[in-house]
């Protein structure tokens, strides 16, 4: 038996790269406790946040990412901070005595303010109102806008988050619903997740949402959408069921106790994964089934991007070429074209496109190009080409397995690769050219290894 993953192969304590301004050295979060009261109506937040996080080396100052939302007061184990400063999206912390190497802490933040989306290279991110309620989407950097962290994707830990708000209105945030209860006109609803969590996929939202029980089995799922959208959800998300009990097939057990998607009154521009959660908009519910790629793809990112994490940015293609070709593994089980039918013709349509992209390091401005989610979807199946099959989802059930909950790199899965391939030589060079040069390899033959 592989024992469960819970590292980093990379430093999570190091800022990444394409998100310089966000992520904090010198310490690992091991749990956030968030205490939001929200006001609908006037977009008001007042937040405690409690991190507790141990030193990873001694420290007379401890920096948070927290944009947008005033600080008012600060608590370093129990005793107010020496002195704090807040500005450009950084809470700095001198605590009253310096933090020992390998020292556990806990820091006490209490905030408020009117929350909003902060602008980035790919669109506003974080706390966003709708028409009625909130949601938040927090790739990859949108955390800061409602609670002070450390912003960096290989820093997981738990949460327990808990939210006061207007009582007509559905609350989803991440993990299992501990409490729910109703005081005058507000409800207080509790949420905790114990599985640890990247601080992109923390998430809240809130609208006037009607529960669906969708199924029970092989996990609790369920749908919180607009009552006057059941009956079109209804067919959309029918095999959503289906979905789930192939890939629990073909990439192991799923990862989470359970798996909500909310869909909201306002059309989004793209689906959004959060852990345990995938949010579509009103615009993704047509009752024709027309969106149902990206059912699958959502649902397959609670494998891939959820339990096992990037750690760093750099490694996405490990997110979304995965959760790409499982869009193209539902189409081959469920009647539609097979996983080949669906490389041949995404393969001409990035013949046609510009040969500028490295899928094992595409930058910050090319990291959601929709070339790096077919050719590492590409990359995928040419690999199950060269291993066959049986190999070849046993190498993705035992990746699930040995990084359950942990954070991942693109090293590490062509490590795992090997100990399924007995051509050393042919996986180096399929791992090489479609992985670090950006011109597009000829597709081998389908069937030329089995």
């Amino acid at each position: 038996m592989v024992a469960e993953f819970k590292g980093s192969p990379g430093d999570p304590t190091a800022g990444d790269s394409y998100v310089p301004a966000r992520g904090n050295g010198g310490y690992h979060v091991e749990s956030y406790e968030l205490d939001l009261d929200y006001r609908v109506n006037s977009n008001r937040l007042s937040g405690k946040a409690t991190i507790t996080a141990v030193a990873t080396q001694a420290l007379s100052r401890v920096s948070f990412d927290l944009a947008g939302l005033r600080v008012t007061k600060v608590y370093v184990n129990g005793r107010r901070a020496a002195r704090y400063t807040h500005r450009s999206g950084k809470l700095h912390v001198w605590p009253a005595s310096t933090i020992v190497d390998g020292g556990e802490f806990v820091v006490d933040v209490q905030y408020s303010g009117n929350p909003a989306p902060i602008d980035s290279p790919w669109g506003e991110l974080g706390w966003e109102e709708l028409t009625e309620g909130v949601i938040v989407a927090s790739q990859p950097s949108g955390a800061a806008t409602w609670f002070p962290c450390n912003d960096h994707p290989g820093d997981k830990a738990h949460y327990r988050i808990t939210i006061t708000t207007d009582s007509p209105y559905y609350v989803v945030a991440n993990g299992r619903l501990v409490s729910r209860r109703t005081k005058a006109s507000r409800t207080s609803w509790v949420y905790d997740q114990a599985a640890p969590m990247a601080t992109y996929l923390a998430t809240v939202q809130i609208g006037r949402y009607d529960v669906l029980e969708l199924a029970s089995s092989p996990v609790p799922m369920r749908g919180v959408l607009p009552a006057a959208q059941v009956r079109e959800f209804r067919s959309d998300f029918g095999r959503q069921q289906n979905m789930m009990q192939l890939f629990t097939r073909l990439f192991g057990p799923y990862p989470f106790g359970s798996y909500t998607v909310v869909v909201t009154d306002d059309p989004l521009e793209i689906p959004l994964e959060a852990q345990g959660i995938s949010v579509f908009g009103s615009n993704h519910v047509d009752g024709r089934r027309g969106a149902e790629r990206l059912v699958a793809h959502e649902l397959a990112h609670q494998w891939f991007g959820n339990s096992l994490t990037p750690a760093s940015w750099r490694h996405i293609w490990l997110n979304e070429g995965f959760a790409c070709y499982a869009e193209w593994l539902w189409s081959e089980a469920s009647g539609g074209l097979s996983a080949t039918q669906q490389v041949t013709r995404a393969y001409n349509r990035l013949k046609g496109l510009d040969q500028d992209l490295v899928l094992s390091d595409p930058g910050p401005d090319l990291m959601f190009d929709d070339r790096l989610y077919k050719r590492g979807a590409i990359t995928l199946h040419v690999l199950r080409q060269l291993l066959g099959d049986d190999p070849f989802f046993e190498l993705l059930r035992t990746w699930t397995r040995r990084y359950r909950h942990g954070s991942v790199t693109t090293d590490a899965f062509i490590s795992l690769a090997a100990e399924f391939c007995g051509d050393w030589v042919a996986l180096r060079g399929l791992f090489s050219v479609w992985l670090n040069f950006p011109e597009l390899p000829a597709l081998p033959r389908a069937g030329r290894r089995r």
